[in-house]
């Protein structure tokens, strides 16, 4: 993402087709989030993440040869969706993983383990930033990352467990797959769950948008160089990496509904002010008021999703699905609208969906009386 600037340039194209380009990883993501409940089923968490990841990092080699070696908008956007669904699909995975293990301990661990994600893109932020100041082609770049982020991946799941902890896997196990889907399609019948849904929504919009548009945003809204660009948007993942190991104490503190409500109004204020902020300081300001309100929408809506253990793939699932469609009409609709009205205008969107993230934000109230 940091690197949209030069795939812009490099493909020749302009905002509007940028944001039908990254539908393509949009639409890839929701496909992996429809898989992964029956991958991580039928193959355990140890092969189906190695599965995702694999898809992953080919999608990522390819997009880079999309546009530095055979320049090709469509072969981009066809990598962008592979890329996507290995994505997809691994998101629902870690999290279910992350949910049992924050189950079995007690305390709040999710912010903390999307903290580490968070910190992954503060890392690939900072390697745009360098690539782009030196120069280095896409291809090259992400290359480099597929092998790194395979690597890292490939020894990371050696301790994870091979069979999954969801009950589908180990309480029914007779079941045929046409009664799983119809225990996985009932769950959208919960109106907390939806209401769940919402939250992520609106905090995913506010987060996704960013990562797409962030770095185009402060080049063409406010006359940054593509390097300048690619740092404002590390600093605001790196907002985000700050939010999310400091959300667990806070959440256990003061619980889910307040901290999402302040996150709410904070993401609120930081948006306003990069929007209309007359002077650089203030639009590092903004920025990283803005990432700060959108870290914890995501991992909370991830937990509480998986507070009810009946079907918790599932539920994680339907809960992301939900999240993903601000990734999968979020590009498209702010590129149309940055096309007519430029970019920073275009922005104003996602204050409706925080502002109805944070009246939703009972639903996240768990359902025990636990401290976490």
């Amino acid at each position: 993402m940091s690197r949209v600037p030069t795939v812009r340039d490099g493909l020749g194209l302009d905002t509007a087709q940028v944001g039908i380009l990254i539908f393509g990883l949009s639409t890839g993501s929701v496909i992996g989030l429809l898989l992964a409940a029956g991958l991580l089923n039928r193959l355990g968490a140890r092969r189906a993440m190695l599965l995702s990841t694999t898809l992953s990092v080919t999608g990522l080699v390819f997009m880079g040869a999309g546009v530095s070696l055979i320049p090709s908008a469509p072969f981009v956007f066809t990598a962008l969706a592979v890329f996507g669904i290995g994505m997809g699909s691994l998101d629902v995975m870690m999290n279910v993983e992350g949910a049992a293990a924050e189950r079995a301990i007690g305390r709040t661990l999710m912010p903390l383990m999307h903290a580490c994600f968070s910190l992954g893109t503060v890392v690939g932020a900072l390697g745009g930033a360098t690539a782009s100041a030196l120069h280095i082609s896409v291809f090259w770049h992400l290359l480099v990352m597929a092998v790194l982020v395979l690597g890292t991946i490939v020894g990371a799941v050696q301790f994870l467990s091979a069979v999954t902890p969801t009950t589908e896997k180990t309480e029914a196990p007779h079941l045929t797959w046409r009664v799983r889907l119809r225990d996985s399609l009932a769950v959208w019948g919960d109106r907390k769950l939806l209401l769940i849904g919402l939250i992520v929504l609106g905090m995913t919009f506010a987060e996704g948008s960013a990562n797409d548009w962030l770095a185009l945003a402060s080049v063409d809204g406010h006359g940054f160089s593509n390097t300048d660009g690619a740092i404002v948007f590390g600093v605001f993942v790196a907002a985000m990496t700050v939010g999310r190991v400091i959300g667990g104490p806070v959440l256990d503190r003061f619980g889910r509904v307040p901290v999402l409500r302040a996150c709410a109004g904070v993401g609120i204020a930081g948006l306003v002010l990069f929007i209309l902020a007359p002077n650089t300081p203030l639009v590092y300001v903004g920025t990283v008021l803005w990432g700060l309100g959108a870290s914890l929408g995501f991992p909370v809506g991830m937990s509480a999703a998986a507070d009810d253990t009946k079907n918790a793939a599932a539920r994680v699932s339907a809960v992301a699905i939900i999240g993903y469609f601000a990734f999968l009409v979020g590009p498209p609709v702010l590129g149309l609208l940055g096309e007519a009205w430029g970019i920073l205008n275009a922005l104003y969107l996602i204050l409706v969906l925080m502002v109805l993230a944070g009246l939703a934000a009972p639903a996240a109230r768990p359902v025990s009386r636990r401290a976490w």
